[in-house]
């Protein structure tokens, strides 16, 4: 089969498969439970399909255990004390997640600020959550970075070089993901969640306000997953730090959309390989940021429109 023919079988299968889901959701009258189950058939049929084409499998192998090889082959694997470092990784990944759950939150500002009756001062608890994520995503990893002997915060990911590189694969990646995106955005789930930002449709301020404090979020997320626990347990983990990454960083999901969840766990794994391989965040940060922009646009297409104070979810 051609490489023509290769691409063109999978985009059908691809668009069969979201047409579709789209069309279970539409149309689909029954229990929530018998919706959910179509739309899991349906998607395991398509990836059988994907996955029992042999050029698939070639294809798989070379962005998958190939990557895993190589990122293995370039590290250096001789940590002296192993069960040190990665009980102070994981002591460190434990407290910051236990911060963001208990302190960290909206929720909790609205317990501690009680509503004082001020135009901002839904906004103000989504600049408490921004802010919380960049001090235990980002501060106090870089504190046991800049306690750990031999370890420079520079090491970890930040450079942009590798991410120049290789921006078309995450051109594609965004492509690839803007169906799924799409597809999901017409569920009543989505709706009642995105923006998280409710208000966000009142004025321009309130919208790029937001925006600015869910991307420094996203920036401080990927610093943390991406570039903070790779690299610190690359030294006794090897590409296999990618698999104990994905654990946390799937759970931080729940509570959100069965689909999304399920997703970052695909996301993760993705974006872990291309940061080890690349050692940069920003394409994941580019990733996040494209993708969650995307979300909010489309579910502001649902809200009432700008200045009618109405807003967008309950």
């Amino acid at each position: 089969m051609t490489l023509v023919k290769q691409v063109l079988t999978l985009v059908a299968a691809v668009c069969w498969a979201a047409g579709a889901i789209l069309f279970v959701h539409c149309y689909d009258t029954g229990p929530g439970w018998t919706n959910l189950l179509a739309k899991v058939l349906i998607a395991g049929t398509a990836l059988a399909f994907a996955v029992a084409q042999p050029y698939v499998r070639r294809w798989l192998s070379k962005v998958s255990f190939d990557q895993w090889r190589a990122i293995d082959a370039e590290t250096d694997r001789t940590e002296a004390n192993p069960h040190v470092r990665v009980l102070v990784v994981m002591l460190t990944c434990a407290i910051a997640l236990t911060i963001q759950e208990y302190i960290g939150g909206a929720d909790r500002y609205e317990v501690w600020f009680p509503y004082d009756g001020s135009e901002y001062w839904e906004l103000k608890g989504f600049v408490w959550w921004s802010g919380w994520r960049v001090i235990g995503y980002v501060l106090i990893p870089m504190l046991v970075i800049a306690f750990t002997r031999g370890e420079r915060i520079r090491d970890y990911y930040l450079s942009a070089r590798g991410f120049f590189r290789h921006l078309w694969i995450y051109a594609v990646m965004f492509v690839a993901f803007s169906p799924i995106v799409i597809v999901a955005s017409t569920a009543a789930s989505f709706r009642d969640m995105y923006p998280f930002y409710r208000m966000a449709n009142r004025s321009h301020l309130d919208l790029w306000t937001w925006e600015s404090l869910y991307i420094v979020q996203f920036i401080a997320l990927e610093f943390f997953f991406r570039g903070f626990l790779l690299q610190s347990l690359r030294r006794v983990f090897g590409s296999n730090a990618i698999f104990v990454m994905i654990v946390p960083y799937c759970m931080i999901h729940y509570g959100k959309p069965v689909t999304e969840t399920f997703g970052a766990i695909g996301a993760g794994l993705i974006l872990g390989t291309l940061a080890m391989r690349t050692r940069s965040i920003w394409g994941g940060v580019l990733i996040h940021v494209g993708v969650a922009m995307t979300m909010d646009v489309l579910a502001l297409r649902g809200c009432p429109p700008m200045g009618s104070d109405r807003f967008c979810h309950t």
